[in-house]
């Protein structure tokens, strides 16, 4: 059974021209826009993907947002991890149901949410925030998408080395300027086979994290990547890449903890053979 719109719900309506509106709906209340009114009322009792009409004619189409479109509209307290970049993180490192996952840099909590997601109601999330007007803000859009903080995540003020503690977790997901600080809090908090995941910015950063890394002789398979993403445009007989696209927005860099220290690479004898070309 398809489950109607109802008092409170978000929606997210589409106009002739497929520019996305965010809204929440409410009794009596009105979307205004440059092509006209359209009243909640309308909307409330009808399923989505239900057409209508705006004051002034022109065709709106209201449907539930997905967590991308939630991410893209929301108001932000903090930058965000694009929808883009979420994917590719989830993949790479691994997350899924069950598993216990601990974030560092709860921001706006986009990332919190797909976490969320990819954990299920049989895993559990840790977002460790060291700004309270950060977290505050982060509390409130979640509670907006998901309505209400979920009871399998925990958001807490101040840093992660510290809230770990002896905590054993899955993967970590650092989202901080300066992740290599928190390596040695991870290396002691991470399940056999956990991996590490870290969202930065700029080369710099990538550097001084892998520098900390392989510091450490604790983690194999580290590797960074970046994702770009480029639409095409469909007009008639016209195909073409869209003029503008989603460019740099953060590098991801992925680790997998060994159960002991790693030797130095001196101290590995070579292979003479080399590697296989098959």
């Amino acid at each position: 059974m398809i489950e109607t719109f109802t008092d409170g719900d978000l929606c997210l309506l589409i106009d002739a021209r497929g520019r996305h509106y965010l809204v929440d709906l409410h009794e009596s209340g009105s979307f205004q826009y440059h092509a006209g009114v359209l009243g909640h009322d309308e909307i409330i009792g009808t399923p989505p993907g239900t057409v209508y009409r705006a004051s002034g004619g022109s065709r709106l189409v209201a449907v539930r947002p997905r967590l991308v479109d939630y991410i893209l509209k929301m108001p932000r307290g903090a930058q965000v991890v694009y929808p883009k970049d979420l994917g590719a993180l989830i993949h790479w490192a691994d997350i899924a149901p069950g598993h216990v996952v601990a974030e560092a840099g709860t921001g706006s909590g986009a990332l919190t949410m797909a976490l969320l997601r990819a954990v299920g109601p049989t895993g559990s999330v840790l977002s460790v925030e060291r700004r309270p007007d950060h977290l505050a803000h982060a509390r409130k859009v979640i509670s907006r998408f998901l309505g209400g903080i979920p009871d399998n995540l925990r958001m807490v003020e101040g840093e992660i080395e510290s809230v770990l503690g002896e905590l054993e977790v899955d993967r970590v997901i650092l989202d901080l300027p300066e992740p290599w600080a928190a390596v040695g809090a991870v290396v002691r908090s991470l399940a056999p086979d956990g991996i590490l995941a870290a969202y930065l910015p700029t080369v710099p950063q990538v550097m001084h994290l892998q520098d900390e890394l392989r510091r450490v002789r604790r983690f194999v398979g580290v590797e960074t990547i970046e994702l770009l993403i480029r639409e095409w445009r469909f007009e008639g007989r016209s195909v073409r890449p869209a003029s503008q696209m989603v460019g740099h927005t953060g590098f991801l860099t992925f680790a997998r903890i060994t159960a002991e220290e790693l030797s130095l690479d001196a101290d590995d004898p070579a292979d003479e053979a080399g590697p296989s070309l098959a």
